[in-house]
């Protein structure tokens, strides 16, 4: 036995003992196989400066011992001192058979923890702890160490409650806090007796917080209670005579559109508590009572999440109120849009916009307004146009900016009483051009036909169905969807060549149930623009309509097809042509027109398409005309086939007869024999130019059954990427502008 407080060192075959004070029987053990016995004494007196909450140096015993196997051992163990947190120094998280772990570093080991059976504050006694071995990450450095602290120790030691702080550079392995055992005598290293160093007291954690007992989770406290009524003036119930002015014409309120547009309970609302700036000369509750959100409800929302999932059904949506100023334009509405248009560029969502209203607002006065020319508003919504989808919707009167932000838009919704024009009756008599109602000015049936308006509708419930719909071909494929009657598109195509028909017979063959949304049916209409769906996917379709024109391609309908064809690769829709045109539209009145200018358009949109594009030749496919519905040449579309009704050439049959045989006409006697002799050339020339011979030569990739037209597409093109989800906006915002003609 050795007298209290001697250093000692015992040694025997294999194995070393090296103390401060007196070694305490059974105390337990710290494994480092492969250490020095310096950096097992240092590791010791860590565990148990922290643990004890003494200073190891006086009140802490340290043994060290080579085991058979050539491991050093260390032994250590507390005189009963009180730690901080009140437990004595064997009790605190150091009991018998408590193991930790540890990992490789220079000197250090790695993330030791005492484990759940650590003995708790004030117990005395062995814990079983169930801790992670061999789990840490060593890090280099004396004293340094990456554990968790275990049960019995408070989470501030993150640092290594129980890790081992060596005071040399070795490499300690698989440090184990353990309790006594008889290690068997063996030839190992000489032990050299080393006094570890006294290692810092680590700082404990807090406790985690908690609400005094007896809180009332209930309570709706005195200024939640303000803020409570303050969105509540906001809202339509405490606005009973707006509201009522809204239903004597037949509309919806600005909320009410947006609350049947967004997923139920998915709209987070912006600048809900925003007045006019017109504190000045009115009183803020004026403002607050006539005012609310500024005249301007937006904010972010689901639309679509059932049909498209909810990754992909974020957008921006704004609705301007006409029933606050007019809807017109202040200070504080200017904001809130620009900082709604910074929200969608900056997470690459969709905006949908409920525009009606006028334009600026004069009555601001809190800010010097001067021109106004610096206002960024319709700068930031021009930059969405081609990175995000734009969806606008008109209602009512949208004149000056309304009108602006609206013609930004890809696709523009109007409903029947709508009029839209870039000024106002009051702007249009104050420029002296003369007196004028607001139904006068623009309403939808004109633009309708001047291409303003892509889709009318009889009223806001349904302008925010197609809005929906609409929105929903650019989120992405649907999950259910239901396949047509494909056997009607053999019969679509009349057997005379020369009798016309209606290609919208086709659309309804080809897309899935009630997915065509036709885009601009007044305009231009020898040109059909749709968006549709098939097996879910969406899809641009462009058509000729040989209703119209005989489906040849004028200036409008070129303006059309090219409009529409840069709507679809912006927004990354695969794009299907259906061709039947005798090509483009010729002669003075066509020329009058700027024919040549505007027919050069598809070829050059269609020359710089990003997104693939298969072309159906059902009749007619001629000249330059045939050229452009495939995007230039017939090489362009991933597919180009025919209908056994389709007939290729240079330019029109009856054309090239005329111009090729005219001296043999000429020759042939006026009248029948005239006639039966061009219709025999006709039939010759009909017969060389049928989709059938054309295949031969391989100008169509196959002549097909029209049933198998949805096969063709799907296998085609349903590999491709469709519309780009947010993140793709965002890792490419600097996509194609959308021409807004």
């Amino acid at each position: 036995m050795h007298a209290p407080g001697e250093d000692h060192q015992t040694s025997g075959p294999g194995r070393v003992e090296t103390h401060h004070g007196t070694p305490p029987a059974g105390a337990p053990r710290i494994d480092v196989p492969g250490a020095r016995p310096d950096e097992a004494l240092a590791a010791a007196s860590a565990v148990a400066a922290f643990e004890a909450g003494t200073d190891p140096s006086g009140a802490t015993h340290v043994a060290a011992a080579v085991d058979g196997d050539g491991a050093v051992r260390a032994s250590v163990r507390g005189p009963g001192a009180t730690g901080a947190d009140g437990r004595t120094g064997a009790a605190a998280g150091i009991g018998a058979g408590t193991t930790g772990a540890g990992a490789t570093g220079a000197g250090t080991t790695g993330a030791g923890t005492t484990g759940a059976g650590t003995t708790g504050a004030g117990a005395t006694g062995a814990g079983t702890g169930t801790g992670a071995t061999g789990a840490g990450t060593g890090a280099t450095g004396a004293g340094t160490g990456t554990g968790a602290t275990g049960a019995g120790a408070t989470g501030a030691g993150a640092t290594g409650a129980l890790a081992i702080a060596a005071a040399g550079a070795g490499t300690a392995t698989g440090a184990r806090v353990g309790g006594p055992s008889a290690d068997a005598p063996a030839a190992g290293r000489p032990a050299t007796p080393v006094d570890g160093p006294a290692a810092p007291a680590l700082p404990r954690s807090r406790p985690r917080p908690v609400l005094p007992a007896g809180t009332d989770l209930d309570r709706v406290r005195e200024d939640l209670a303000e803020i409570h009524a303050r969105h509540a003036r906001t809202l339509d119930a405490a606005r009973p005579e707006a509201v009522q002015r809204r239903r004597s014409r037949g509309q919806r309120t600005a909320r009410e559109n947006l609350d049947d547009l967004c997923d139920d309970g998915t709209l987070v609302e912006y600048g809900a508590l925003t007045v006019a700036a017109q504190r000045t000369r009115r009183s803020i509750e004026d403002l607050i009572a006539r005012t609310p959100a500024d005249g301007l409800v937006c904010g972010v929302a689901d639309v679509n999440g059932d049909a498209v999932g909810r990754e992909r059904a974020a957008a921006v949506v704004l609705s301007y109120d006409a029933t606050v100023l007019a809807g017109t334009q202040g200070v504080h509405n200017h904001d809130k849009t620009d900082r709604m248009f910074q929200l969608a560029e900056a997470r690459g969502l969709p905006v949908v916009l409920f525009a009606e209203g006028g334009g600026g607002r004069p009555g601001d006065v809190d800010v010097p307004m001067g021109a106004w020319l610096d206002a960024p508003t319709f700068h930031a919504f021009a930059r969405l146009s081609g990175a995000v989808p734009l969806v606008g919707v008109a209602s009512g009167r949208c004149f000056a900016g309304n009108a602006a932000l609206l013609g930004c838009c890809d696709v523009v919704i109007a409903t029947a009483d709508a009029t839209i024009g870039m000024g106002g009756p009051a702007m249009i008599e104050g420029g002296g051009l003369g007196v004028y109602a607001p139904e006068e000015v623009g309403p939808t049936a004109m633009h309708l036909e001047t291409g303003v308006v892509d889709v009318a509708v009889a009223d806001e419930a349904e302008a925010v169905d197609v809005a929906r719909r609409c929105l929903s071909y650019f989120q992405g494929p649907t999950a259910e969807w239901a396949a047509p009657d494909a056997r009607i598109l053999r019969h679509a195509v009349p057997e005379s060549r020369t009798r016309a028909y209606d290609v919208r017979l086709v659309l309804d063959g080809l897309a899935d149930v009630g997915s065509v949304l036709e885009l601009r049916p007044g305009f231009a209409e020898s040109m059909v623009t749709a968006l549709v769906r098939i097996e879910g996917r969406p899809y641009g379709v462009i058509a000729n309509d040989p209703s119209r024109l005989g489906g040849a391609i004028d200036s409008d309908a070129a303006d059309k097809a090219a409009r529409f064809l840069g709507l679809c690769d912006a927004h990354r829709l695969p794009v299907v042509s259906l061709c039947d045109t005798p090509g483009f539209m010729v002669g003075p009145e066509s020329e009058e027109t700027g024919a040549v200018r505007h027919v050069s358009r598809m070829f050059v949109v269609g020359a710089k398409l990003r997104v693939p594009l298969v072309t159906v030749v059902l009749r007619k496919g001629y000249g330059l005309g045939a050229m452009a519905m495939a995007g230039g040449h017939l090489r362009v579309p991933l597919a180009t086939v025919g209908w056994p009704t389709s007939e290729l050439g240079p330019m029109g049959l009856e054309g090239a007869v005329r111009l090729g045989f005219r001296d043999e006409l000429r020759a042939a006697a006026e009248g029948e024999e005239r006639d039966a002799l061009f219709a025999r050339m006709v039939d010759a020339a009909y017969a060389a130019g049928r989709g059938l011979e054309a295949a031969t030569r391989f100008e169509l990739d196959d002549v097909i059954d029209p049933v198998d037209t949805r096969r063709w597409i799907v296998a085609t093109l349903g590999d491709a990427p469709g519309p780009r989800t947010a993140a793709e906006r965002l890792a490419s915002p600097a996509g194609r502008w959308v021409d807004p003609w």
